[in-house]
């Protein structure tokens, strides 16, 4: 076994000295545990929502999220507008920013987007 040597202050151990080597194997096993506590938190605060890259990519360009899902969806505004009952002039203003639709138009989008109402609110 290699030796560790102890520096004492006030006759307690203060500081530890191990070679490079035990340290070597201490930090990888320390980077592991937090590694296996990051992934527990992130299992106990999965929201189970999931952006496709080319939505997240739309929505960091600045595309409104209702359009980055349609898009992705392969919708056009007509089918998405017909799928939600709400008019295509209206859908379009939402996309393009210029209305923000209620709360009871987002969840309509939303379903007919098949996903959650907080992904196609704007950021």
């Amino acid at each position: 076994m290699t030796q560790v040597q102890v520096i004492e202050k006030d006759g307690k151990p203060s500081f530890y000295v191990v070679p490079a080597e035990i340290w070597a194997r201490v930090r990888e096993l320390i980077e592991d545990a937090e590694d296996l506590a990051d992934l527990e938190r992130f299992d106990r605060e999965d929201d189970g929502i999931r952006y496709p890259g080319a939505v997240a990519y739309a929505m960091a360009d600045g595309v409104h999220p209702v359009r980055a899902w349609r898009e992705y969806r392969g919708f056009t505004q007509q089918q998405l507008a017909a799928a939600a009952k709400v008019s295509k002039p209206f859908l379009s203003q939402i996309e393009g920013g210029k209305r923000a639709g209620s709360t009871a138009t987002l969840r309509k989008l939303a379903r007919a987007l098949k996903v959650p109402v907080g992904a196609v609110l704007p950021l």
